[in-house]
């Protein structure tokens, strides 16, 4: 059984990650965190990361009338590293979502993606 921090572990276990929160993606909320470097505001970041999730979602359903609208994942490249926004339907009190930074020049873009679903997969079947 894995629990949230073996889930964070895991994320930072992936080469290359930098920082990782977990969100609650209801209220926006950092659920846990790690790796979090001094400059990062985890609340301000959880908070801002969900709402981006959220409008994401809205967007798609609004350009997709009539269709479910379900985001596997969301890559992010910025000039210093890749983030990824990985939404998960788990057995915890409500959505989450993994949010990891990845290193530009040290991280396997596929990699991480791949690790990301595989943990999903073991959390979605506790």
């Amino acid at each position: 059984m894995l629990g949230i921090e073996g889930c964070l572990a895991e994320v930072m276990a992936i080469p290359g990650a930098l920082d990782a929160i977990l969100i609650d993606q209801t209220s926006g909320t950092a659920v846990a965190s790690g790796g979090v470097t001094r400059e990062l505001d985890v609340d301000r970041s959880a908070a801002g990361l969900g709402e981006t999730l959220r409008a994401m979602l809205d967007g798609l359903a609004m350009s997709s009338p009539g269709e479910t609208v379900k985001i596997r994942d969301v890559i992010i490249t910025t000039d210093d590293g890749h983030h990824l926004l990985k939404p998960l339907e788990t057995v915890f009190d409500g959505p989450l979502v993994i949010y990891v930074r990845l290193d530009m020049h040290r991280a396997n873009l596929a990699l991480a993606r791949h690790r990301l679903q595989s943990l999903s997969g073991r959390l979605t079947t506790m």
